[in-house]
């Protein structure tokens, strides 16, 4: 069975909506009741206004944020379609959890292209939970709720990419749950993992199984660049040259942060979160954003 998100986010409109109103009926009730009862008609009004009701109403891209940071818990395996409330957040792993959203196996879920990693993942849920009949109209509402773009899997990849992480740190105060690796300023290669399932071995997979690779694939395309320029002439030979550069700067960033992983996949490093979450992130900072 397939459904619409639009619908979906409709009924939790209406029912946010309702618990507004009904709080604010019940508070100017009792404004009502103590006026009278102290007789101070003449000094208070018991209307209230909607911005001092403490029930929040609907609000679509923050709502749409909200999903996209489940899914992503989901895929990590801190929640489960199959149990409710938090599922995982430390101690003994339980895959018996997880039957409908099976989280990633290593704890990395790069975000680098929209065809592979955390971006396919996201879309994967969203087609998992809402149907395949809806999942190019369910994705271009996700999508215009994050900023309209032409390209629905494009403007999910883009947040994800570059808005869900400061989104996330936001949410938690600065003490983000899910980590993101990144190479440099110009975001070369991008990762994230979640803190609860990290152990020592986990930089050594950052390095052999997602960083390297995604080197290797830079190279080729740099390679391609400059076989396609030899050919190239006019304004295509300019704008090669332009890709050409690019890419060498990504390139260096990327060997920059390739040697520094090294470093630290090899120390094994340790992280212990009742020392909190500042303390630890301070051990890996130098390939977090």
């Amino acid at each position: 069975m397939s459904y619409l998100i639009s619908d979906k986010y409709k009924e939790w409109e209406q029912l946010c909506e309702q618990r507004f109103r009904k709080l604010k009926q019940n508070e100017e009730k009792l404004n009502s009741f103590f006026i009278d009862l102290y007789d101070i008609a003449d000094e208070l009004d018991p209307q209230v206004n909607d911005s001092d009701i403490t029930v929040r109403r609907a609000e679509l891209q923050r709502e749409i944020k909200s999903l996209i940071s489940y899914a992503v818990g989901c895929i990590f395996g801190r929640y489960s379609l199959d149990r409710e409330g938090l599922c995982f957040a430390g101690g003994k792993w339980d895959s018996s959890a997880y039957k409908t959203i099976i989280p990633c196996l290593d704890n990395v879920m790069p975000v680098n292209d929209m065809e592979s990693g955390l971006t396919a993942a996201v879309i994967d849920f969203i087609e998992k939970v809402y149907g395949s009949d809806t999942l190019e109209e369910n994705l271009d509402f996700v999508a215009e709720a994050l900023g309209k773009g032409s390209d629905s899997r494009k403007t999910i990849h883009d947040y994800l990419q570059k808005s869900f992480f400061a989104d996330h740190s936001k949410i938690y105060k600065n003490r983000p749950i899910y980590w993101q690796f990144t190479s440099g300023r110009k975001g070369a290669f991008r990762a994230v993992m979640y803190i609860h399932r990290y152990d020592e071995s986990l930089l050594s997979v950052l390095e052999k199984k997602y960083a390297l690779p995604y080197h290797a694939k830079l190279k080729d395309e740099l390679h391609k660049l400059s076989e396609e320029y030899v050919a190239a002439k006019g304004s295509e030979k300019t704008k090669l040259r332009r890709d050409i550069s690019r890419m060498q700067i990504l390139l260096l960033e990327m060997e920059g942060f390739l040697h520094k992983l090294h470093e630290m996949a090899e120390s094994r490093i340790k992280l212990d979160l009742d020392d909190g979450i500042k303390a630890n992130y301070e051990k890996l900072k130098d390939i977090l954003i």
